[in-house]
């Protein structure tokens, strides 16, 4: 065989290799944590098989991208330890230097990850890893976002239910943009969606709402929602108020507008009131006023301004945050990029 004909040959595999790595798209994991060491390695094995099917059946490399929130405990170490072990550079790890919240672990995340399709996911596998097929199937027929539904709650306690339940039909109700009652953070974006994602700049943020605000085409997988895996959840009856409260807030200003109808409306009954007593005085004299009806009326009327003051001052608190414009997150730590931890 000549030489020639040896590096025609040659040049031939070379370009069937590149033109193979052309048609391989990326996905990216983007995995919040804080103290979660015991749910990191049932979730790693959990994901390997996943990610074998994607490259198989649709060419997809996939990768995991741990976002850990100031975890005090060991997460940050057996993530450390995955990364050394596997050499393939599937998983990487950014530390923030405290705890900032998860929005604002997801926010670092997607600002971060470099993939064609990005998969917000959390560590405990109650949303199971397996519904990332069909999902990136979707994906792969041209979808833009693909939400992971959620069929049931059965996992969940009643009352987690009934209250997540009245808040979404309450937001959907208000909110200025259409957001699903079951789709959580567990959607798959495309790199398009994801920068435009990142042109959001505020800083008290609801994921779920800036997935619905940002619009593009959508398709739907729906899937059955697993009890965790390991390890507990971090978020109480106070968190998920605030977080509802934060959802509110920066997706409808209808709890502002409210007031001007309620103080109308008791403004009209206080001119009918005004207009039935001067009636009653010129008709029949003058007749000593109650000191309960008093004492009611007074009441009543404090409590309704306390409340509207309360709900201006939740908007107000927000606007001087966002005035503020100060750092979302810090970055202590990049495995992608820095050799060790920052001491």
């Amino acid at each position: 065989m000549s030489l020639e004909r040896v590096q025609s040959k040659e040049r031939d595999h070379v370009c069937e290799e590149a033109l193979a790595r052309a048609h391989i798209r990326t996905l990216v994991l983007v995995v919040p944590v804080f103290n979660e060491a015991e749910a990191i390695a049932p979730f790693l094995a959990a994901i390997a098989p996943v990610f074998g099917a994607l490259r198989e059946r649709f060419k997809v490399e996939g990768s995991i991208l741990f976002i850990d929130d100031g975890s005090v405990d060991a997460t940050g170490e057996i993530i450390r330890s995955a990364i050394e072990v596997r050499t393939n550079s599937v998983v990487r790890l950014i530390s923030l230097s405290r705890n900032f919240g998860k929005e604002a672990a997801l926010a670092a995340g997607l600002n971060e990850a470099d993939a064609d399709a990005v998969v917000p996911m959390d560590v405990d596998l109650q949303d199971p890893p397996e519904v990332l097929i069909p999902m990136v199937g979707r994906w792969l027929e041209g979808w833009s976002i693909v939400q992971a539904v959620r069929a049931s709650r059965g996992c969940e306690s009643l009352a987690k239910r009934a209250t997540a339940r009245a808040f979404y039909r309450f937001i959907g109700k208000i909110s200025t943009v259409p957001i699903h009652a079951d789709v959580g953070d567990f959607q798959l974006l495309t790199r398009q969606v994801v920068e435009q994602l990142r042109r959001y700049p505020e800083r008290t943020r609801f994921t779920k709402g800036l997935f619905a605000a940002v619009g593009f085409p959508r398709a739907q997988v729906a899937f059955e929602r697993s009890a965790r895996s390991a390890g507990k959840t971090k978020f109480n009856a106070w968190k998920l108020w605030n977080f509802a409260i934060e959802g509110i807030t920066a997706f409808s200003t209808l709890p502002l507008q409210i007031w001007t109808y309620i103080g109308t409306a008791i403004a009209t009954i206080a001119f009918v009131a005004a207009a039935w007593i001067i009636a009653r005085t010129l008709a029949f004299g003058v007749v000593t006023p109650g000191y309960a009806s008093t004492l009611v009326t007074m009441l009543f009327l404090g409590g309704v301004q306390l409340i509207g003051l309360g709900i201006v001052g939740e908007y107000v608190a927000r606007i001087a945050i966002e005035v503020r414009n100060r750092p979302l997150y810090h970055i202590a730590y990049d495995s992608g990029k820095d050799e060790r931890p920052n001491a």
